[in-house]
């Protein structure tokens, strides 16, 4: 693309009330200072975008008289199709112009974008410009024009460990993805391990509080086992002398209630013994017949006769009950639970041996689980470390390679596309130019000129766009390489007014 200034047409545009600037291969504008020189290159960047040479906004309002309007026209051609764009400000309000027709801010805008970059633009005809830009816009700009190298490549200038690593993780996932997971990773593993050691160390404090028995264990089995017997036996004689002692405190109770009965029924003797029997009747005091008294007669022995039987059986039965107990003998068991306590305290020693080994045991078992746990999780953590730091030197031998392609690009320039990370001790992306050593910002005002042409020079060419070029304060630079298209020259003239030539 080749992109040309015609001529620029300014009304009351900062000192210019009227001005007419036709432009050649070679537009030299001179004068002294606070003649307007710098207002005219500065006029086109405001036509176009609103802002000065270095992309800032600008105030285009004159002073020192007075105006109803500021006015900008640039006739200019793209690939030698002509357009003439137009910006104003009437009464505080912007106005539009494409091919003298009013627009909308929108579609001028467009326009305008659609012709060619801003950024691109601007640092074409401001050789000032693109370092004014922030480091990251800078790098893009530079390497979106010059092809990465393959991953292929970079991996052959790895070491072989990192190199084959990658080209094998590269074919399910991309490096940025890798990256991410293998950061995740890191960070997750990172805690898990400290978990992981905090596990195992205090499974070993554990360990070191649980005595270790020099006793054999399967002595101590055996030993417990022959106690429980002895237990058991006891235990079985205890349930023997158990039932004979229920037996026996049964029966005598069952005497103590028999004899309870016995005496009671010793109490209703003398009543039914001194019985009288009554010779008339209650009721009308006659003398009862023979039948009649004999009849009372026999109910009495009747009774009596009973109240024997009954009282004899309850002393019979009492007597059966005594000679059953008499045949029994009270068991005392105090001996035997005095024996099982004793035995019951020698198998407490080999129960805490037992415990302590099964305890030991156990634990073991745990550091062991923990061990090779914590041991996985240092594995994958490394795994990740290693994979993380593979990427690094990638991007770093990737970023070496690009710098060495962008680097035959320029002549007496060097371009830093990294930079290590004193924090971190990473290289990360950066962009610094720099001259015979010294940083862009260090130039002299003649060396950053000579500096920003060739930067310049080597955007138009990667980006194949021909744009007008400005220099402004070109007195202060003798020598430097005339650049591809239009050339304006802004020199400093003492008592000069303001001149434009032109040279084709």
């Amino acid at each position: 693309m080749i992109i040309r200034f015609q001529k620029l047409v300014l009304k009351n545009f900062k000192s210019h009330r009227d001005l007419v600037v036709e432009f050649g291969d070679l537009t030299k504008i001179s004068g002294d200072n606070a003649k307007g020189k710098s207002s005219i290159p500065e006029a086109i960047s405001w036509t176009l975008y609103g802002t000065d040479v270095l992309g800032s906004k600008a105030d285009p309002t004159p002073i020192g008289y007075e105006f109803e309007e500021v006015q900008a026209e640039l006739l200019l051609s793209v690939d030698e199709k002509s357009i003439l764009l137009g910006r104003g400000i009437r009464k505080g309000k912007a106005q539009f112009w494409i091919n003298e027709v009013p627009s909308k801010a929108t579609e001028f805008e467009q326009l305008v974008a659609s012709l060619f970059d801003k950024d691109i633009f601007l640092s074409l005809y401001n050789p000032s410009y693109f370092p004014s830009l922030h480091w990251e816009t800078q790098r893009k700009l530079i390497l979106q024009y010059v092809t990465a190298p393959a991953n292929k490549e970079v991996f052959a200038q790895l070491p072989a460990a990192q190199g084959d690593k990658l080209a094998a993780l590269v074919k399910k996932h991309s490096l940025a993805d890798l990256d991410k997971i293998h950061r995740d990773n890191k960070n997750k593993q990172d805690k898990a391990y400290i978990a992981a050691q905090s596990r195992t160390k205090t499974l070993l404090e554990q360990l070191n509080g649980v005595s270790d028995s020099s006793m054999d264990i399967d002595e101590a089995t055996a030993k417990i086992a022959a106690l429980d017997d002895q237990i058991t036996e006891i235990e079985r004689s205890m349930d023997a002398a158990a039932e004979t002692n229920r037996q026996y405190t049964a029966l005598k109770a069952q005497i103590k209630a028999m004899q309870e009965q016995i005496s009671a029924s010793a109490a209703k003797w003398p009543a039914l013994r001194d019985e009288q029997i009554a010779d008339t009747c209650w009721t009308c005091k006659q003398p009862l017949q023979d039948e009649a008294v004999q009849a009372v007669n026999d109910d009495k022995a009747r009774r009596v006769h009973a109240y024997k039987e009954q009282h004899a059986a309850l002393v019979a039965k009492r007597k059966e009950a005594e000679a059953q107990l008499a045949a029994l003998e009270y068991n005392d068991v105090s001996e035997q639970h005095e024996k099982i306590r004793a035995l019951e305290q020698d198998k407490l020693p080999l129960l805490d041996a037992l415990k302590a080994y099964a305890r030991r045991d156990q634990l073991e078992d745990q550091i062991e689980q923990a061990k090779a746990a914590e041991a996985e999780t240092l594995a994958s953590r490394n795994e990740s470390i290693f994979i993380l730091d593979a990427i690094k030197a990638f991007q770093a031998k990737e970023a070496e390679l690009q710098a060495t392609k962008v680097q035959t690009l320029f002549t007496s320039l060097s371009i830093r596309l990294l930079k290590l990370n004193k924090t971190d001790g990473e290289m990360k992306p950066d962009f610094e130019i720099e001259m015979d050593g010294k940083p862009y910002r260090k130039l002299s005002l003649s060396e950053s000129i000579r500096a920003g042409l060739e930067l310049r020079d080597v955007l138009s060419q990667q980006c194949g766009i021909v744009a007008p070029c400005m220099v402004d304060n070109a007195e202060s630079i003798t020598r430097f390489t005339q650049p591809d298209g239009q050339l304006i020259l802004c020199r400093v003239v003492a008592g000069q007014e303001l001149k434009v030539e032109v040279e084709d």
